[in-house]
């Protein structure tokens, strides 16, 4: 058993460390500061006075998801958003920090996200602390976090990319009429379109209108913050943005940075800003050390806690808490998944008993339900709302980046409803169906032969499409959904039905949006959501609580190896999907997933899967990607 154990922990003792070992060696941004401002060696001599003053620098990179994340060891390994926004605050109410220099580097964000950075920065500036912005990459989003700095600075070598916004939809429907696969799928209200790139060569004219509304305020968003925080002509602004791609030194000259030049540099100055010679430079700020000396007995154990994850810690003294629920990615029936090879899922199992955990805690006082989910299974949706309906506490949510369909379903449970402006929601609606591979297979030589008895009996076959009784059976149970779902938003709403109809269909609405047509409350970050949860509660606004962060965080053994079970290839996923009814079906959709020329149908897979379900489902109309 040791020796199997043994040869189990070796490899992924050799991975870990080695992965340990080039993220810190590859790991952008950390280059020393200059001479004037380095960082006292451990050795200078004791009579060498030192400043007590600190630069705290803290990187933005890599991708930062809502959601719990990896607890213990790995915490900052593959950090999540509220794991960076804990180190900025950290900063802000650190004495010993005088100044936040923040590196932006790629990060994957959305809107909402970038607004959760720019408040925490906020925070720091009320502190009285100046924030300076090292931007290395220059997207809208990532202007966007920067401009709430007081300062910016790019490298010379840099772009910045100031040009808009701009949604893509790829859309397959020739490929597989080519490939006699036929895509059927079935949608209640006429701006629901998520099953369009399977049916469809290019977007409806409804699906059109409702891009063009969206798209058109996220633009003006931007526009006005730029206008705001760089002190520029909402005028000039556009002109700029149709220019759209600047050197850094162009970018400095029509102000839209303040310098040009490297993270030492910007570093230097920062510190002649707050008046500090030589003041200490806290590289990656608060963030964990991973550990990487996993030699001998002490160095096995502390493997198994990386693989198993660690709990956090119990919340000590008593402080009332406000337990953060978070909803994250597609809503399926079961478990989530959150985890380094499938990414995220939300499971109705697991949500729904996050939400009793926080019922029955005596001192919790209030949830704060954060939702970044474009929607899913009808069922796991209605399940969750249920869990949430029920509660005994004050429950507001708080919508992320995407809080759309299933997402927002579960959201009019809430008693408040808190969203970005940015923030992409509403599409009630309905959408499912079945892809037909019948034909596909037919020209490589395989024939089905079918025995059935029972009108509907093949309306899940993937061998044809459907008949018309088994369309209509299926529209029946569509359309038994959008009735619930327009019904739950009247009664959350307050709205009347014939209110929510115009505002139904599949919709989709900006925060912004939303908060004007009354399906949200108010504009705000996740910290706005848990002032609203105090006040529900009756707690005075001045009044400290805990934050009880749920579901738990899961262990790096349980991602990987659940991932496997799970299934994390998307090719391997679909062929699950379908295989229940034919393994050869799965063969061939999986092949047709794996042609290097087919990544954005790869990138479809899992809202594939969903619809391949059989079930109703509530999901946005077509995976948005957002430049």
């Amino acid at each position: 058993m040791a020796g199997f154990l043994m040869s189990v922990l070796r490899p992924v003792h050799f991975l870990l460390v080695a992965a340990a070992m080039v993220l810190q060696a590859a790991t952008p941004g950390r280059a020393e500061p200059s001479a004037a401002i380095a960082e006292q060696p451990r050795d200078a001599a004791a009579s060498r006075k030192k400043s007590t003053a600190t630069i705290a620098h803290v990187r933005i990179a890599g991708s930062l998801p809502d959601g719990v994340g990896q607890g213990g060891l790995l915490a900052d390994v593959a950090p999540h958003l509220h794991r960076l926004v804990e180190r900025l605050d950290k900063a802000a109410e650190d004495s010993r920090v005088k100044g936040v220099v923040v590196s932006i580097e790629s990060p994957d964000l959305g809107r909402a996200r970038a607004e959760e950075i720019r408040a925490a920065i906020v925070r720091i500036q009320k502190a009285g602390k100046p924030v300076a912005a090292q931007l290395v990459s220059g997207s809208p989003v990532h202007y966007a976090v920067a401009t709430a700095c007081d300062t910016i600075a790019m490298p010379p070598a840099a772009t910045l990319e100031l040009t808009g916004v701009r949604a893509e939809m790829t859309f397959f429907k020739s490929m597989l009429d080519r490939l006699g696969v036929a895509a059927e799928i079935l949608q209640v209200g006429e701006f629901k379109g998520a099953g369009e790139p399977f049916t469809r060569d290019s977007m409806s004219p409804q699906l059109r209108a409702q891009y063009e509304s969206f798209i058109g305020d996220l633009y003006e968003q931007l526009v006005e913050h730029v206008a705001a925080d760089r002190r520029l002509p909402a005028d000039k602004v556009r002109a700029l943005i149709d220019v759209g791609v600047f050197t850094s030194e162009q970018a400095r000259e029509v102000k839209l940075i303040d310098s040009v030049g490297y993270e030492d540099e910007a570093v230097a100055a920062l510190a002649k800003r707050i008046g500090e010679e030589s003041p200490k430079v806290s590289r990656d700020y608060a963030e964990r050390k991973l550990d990487q000396d996993f030699s001998g007995m002490g160095g096995v154990v502390k493997l198994l806690e990386l693989l198993s994850g660690q709990k956090p810690s119990a919340l000590s003294g008593r402080n009332k808490r406000i337990a953060v629920v978070h909803v994250a990615g597609e809503i399926r029936e079961g478990k989530s998944a959150d985890d380094l090879v499938m990414g995220g899922a939300a499971g109705s199992e697991t949500v729904m008993q996050a939400i009793r955990d926080a019922a029955k805690d005596d001192q919790v006082a209030a949830i704060v339900l954060r939702i970044d989910s474009p929607g899913g299974s009808a069922l796991a949706s209605d399940l969750i709302w249920r869990e949430v309906e029920r509660a005994n506490k004050p429950v507001v949510a708080s919508l992320s980046d995407i809080a759309a369909s299933g997402g927002y379903y579960i959201a009019v449970a809430a008693d408040t409803i808190v969203a970005a402006p940015g923030t992409l929601t509403g599409s009630i609606g309905v959408v499912g169906g079945k892809v037909a591979v019948g034909d596909a297979l037919e020209k490589l030589g395989v024939h089905t032969d079918v025995v059935s008895k029972g009108r509907n009996s093949g309306w899940l076959s993937l061998q044809e499409p459907f008949t018309p009784d088994e369309r209509e059976a299926f529209l029946a149970t569509m359309k038994e959904v959008y009735r619930l779902f327009t019904s739950k938003v009247a009664a959350g709403r307050k709205l009347d039905n014939k209110q929510v109809e115009k505002l139904a269909g599949g919709r989709v609405f900006t925060g912004r949006q939303a908060k004007e047509a009354g399906l949200v409350d108010r504009l705000g970050t996740l910290d706005d959501a848990i002032d609203e949860a105090k006040a529900l509660a009756g707690i005075k606004a001045g009044e400290e609580v805990d934050r009880l962060l749920l579901p738990e965080p899961r262990g790096l053994f349980e991602d990987l190896f659940g991932a496997a079970a799970r299934g994390g290839d998307p090719v391997a996923r679909i062929t699950a999907a379908v295989g229940g009814v034919s393994s050869l079906h799965g063969l061939l959709l999986a092949r047709i997933a794996a042609l290097p020329v087919l990544g954005p149908l790869v990138a479809e897979t899992d809202t594939l899967v969903l619809l391949l379900s059989g079930r109703p489902q509530l999901l946005m109309p077509v995976r948005i990607r957002l430049r």
